[in-house]
């Protein structure tokens, strides 16, 4: 009996028994603690916030965050019960009026056309009233002045007619016929072409206000209005600025000499030497702002160099002893577009897109004599022959020809055939004829002083030529073509010279001067990119090409004396000496 008790016992104890925990799993310590279902105590909502048991800086005043969630402070209920105080929130409240229906105000949907809204808006902007859209039946038909609107019947103003006695009241009136019998004075006819009887004639001014004039003009008379500073360069006011230390040497001489001691060369024939192609830089000429146009060399010596620029001055550079600016002519309010000199040198024309020509002396700056017809001149040449140095041609923008004394100072011939204005003009078959170029694409061929053609050069597939040069033996001159080649003219029978065609630059666009060497041996041009392209003129082979500015290389020319020296001139604004 105990033992079967024992048994039961040993049973009821839990761990022992092989039918509750045959594989002691209870002994194994607990990881996590079994989940209890505890009897849940109900969460009573407390009335009064968790407020500060004593409140030491006595808050009445409930001052909250939007973010609180709680409140530290008992507000006593007089002051929950206090009627609202201070302005009214213009906002808060979102409907200000009794029948708004939008944050502005009331807002209601019309649909009208454009020439209804435009009627309606008029009569507003002049009558003072117009039609009320509204569909509200309380709202008043009429906006703005209800009287102007009673007096006009209520009509837009495209529907108003100004009555006939009105119009012919407001309608000017012309002054009576006059009487047939009378000419001149009171009642004199005038017919139809009798004034108005608003006009008032020009010149005459009521009674009372013709004293008030006279008076104030008197003072007037004393203050002289200012004139407007005249510009340097303008006709009469030319000048010229001198660089040197001195003009003269210690011989008396002046820059026109040639400096034989430093180059003795200049005493040679021009073109005796073999001459060969430049390839460096040995000098840069600094001084002109803008632009060089164009470049001419001293005749025979070639010891000075005149170059015309876009800044309106005119330089003369020394070559062979200092290389510096010797004398500035100031004569252009414009751009200088071609200047030359005459046999001798002492003078020289230049002409500007001022519409001048000028005769300046080389030697003492001043500028002699002023031409102009009112046209551009594009180009000026003296006559080459030594009895006819007092006569000149410009070929202007107005496609004319014009030859001018300088003693008289009169046009004493015009050649007037070109279509376009005339870019150059070079004198051939000793001197006896002379070659144009124009824009319109076409040679023409004068005997000098007579204004006919003697040859027309225009084919089909001709560009404009805007720079031409003779070949130093005077057989043949060669014409910058405006699609990038030159071609070669003979002069005495004006044929092209079909073997002979120098190609290979780009150019198109610019009238770059084509240039031989002393000695005919070779031939060149600037072009468009700032290069200087040298052909031999035998074969037409392009034997050199000199990278010489960043700009397009406008003119350049070869020194007469050397044998291989050129000077080059860009719209870079600088000149440079090549060797």
């Amino acid at each position: 009996m105990s033992l079967v008790q024992g048994y039961s016992s040993d049973e009821d104890s839990g761990p022992h028994s092989p039918t509750n925990d045959a594989f002691g799993l209870t002994s194994i310590p607990v990881a996590k603690k079994p989940r209890v279902d505890e009897p849940s105590t109900s969460l009573v909502p407390t009335s009064a916030p968790d407020v500060l048991a004593e409140d030491p800086l006595h808050q009445t005043a409930l001052v909250t965050r939007p973010t609180d969630t709680q409140m530290n402070v008992n507000i006593p209920y007089q002051d929950m019960t206090l009627p609202v105080q201070g302005p009214e929130n213009p906002f808060g409240d979102r409907n200000r009026f009794l029948n708004q229906n939008a944050l502005a105000g009331h807002v209601e949907e019309q649909a009208m056309s454009e020439h209804a809204f435009r009627q309606q808006h008029l009569t507003h902007a002049i009558l003072g009233y117009s039609a009320n859209p509204s569909v509200d039946p309380n709202a008043p038909a009429v906006i703005g002045s209800m009287e102007k609107a009673a007096e006009n019947g209520f009509a837009t103003i495209g529907m108003l007619k100004a009555p006939k006695a009105k119009k012919n009241e407001l309608k000017r009136k012309r002054k009576p016929k006059g009487d047939l019998e009378v000419v001149d004075g009171d009642g004199a006819y005038e017919g139809p072409w009798a004034s108005w009887d608003t006009d008032r004639p020009e010149n005459m001014v009521p009674e009372g206000e013709e004293d008030e004039e006279e008076s104030e003009e008197e003072p007037e008379e004393a203050v002289q209005p200012k004139k407007a500073k005249p510009k340097r360069g303008a006709p009469g006011l030319e000048s010229s600025v001198f660089h040197g230390k001195s003009m003269y040497d210690y011989q008396g001489r002046t820059y026109m000499y040639p400096p034989v001691s430093e180059a003795p060369q200049l005493q040679q024939e021009p073109g005796s030497q073999e001459c060969f192609i430049p390839k460096v830089c040995i000098h840069t000429w600094t001084g002109h702002t803008q632009g060089v146009s164009v470049l001419r060399l001293f005749p025979n010596t070639g010891h000075l160099l005149l170059s015309g620029s876009m800044d309106t001055k005119i330089k003369l550079w020394d070559i062979y002893t200092h290389g510096n600016c010797l004398r500035t002519f100031h004569g252009h309010m414009k751009a200088v577009k071609d200047v030359t000199f005459s046999n001798d040198g002492r003078r020289f024309l230049s002409c500007g897109y001022d519409r001048q020509m000028k005769l300046w002396d080389t030697e003492t700056g001043q500028c002699v004599k002023r031409f102009s017809n009112g046209k551009i001149p594009y180009v000026v040449r003296f006559h080459p022959d030594e009895d006819k140095q007092h006569i000149f041609l410009a070929g202007m923008s107005d496609k004319k020809i014009i030859q001018y004394d300088i003693n008289s100072g009169e046009i004493t011939q015009e050649y007037d055939q070109h279509l376009g204005p005339v870019n150059t003009i070079t004198f051939v078959d000793d001197n006896r004829r002379f070659v144009t170029t124009s824009d319109d694409k076409t040679i023409r061929a004068w005997d000098f002083d007579i204004p006919v053609v003697i040859k027309y050069i225009a084919e089909p597939h001709m560009h404009s030529m805007p720079a031409v040069t003779l070949h130093p033996s005077k057989k043949y001159f060669a014409a910058q073509s405006l699609d990038n080649q030159i071609l070669v003219y003979s002069t005495d029978n004006f044929r092209q010279a079909r073997n002979k065609r120098f190609a290979g630059h780009s150019v198109a666009g610019y009238a770059c001067q084509v240039g031989f060497s002393p000695d005919g041996k070779w031939i060149s041009s600037g072009d468009g990119e700032g290069n200087v392209v040298f052909w031999e003129w035998k074969t037409g082979r392009i034997k050199s090409r000199l990278r010489a500015h960043s700009k397009v290389v406008i003119a350049h020319e070869w020194l007469p004396h050397e044998t291989s020296k050129v000077v080059t001139g860009s719209w870079d604004g600088l000149i440079k000496l090549w060797d």
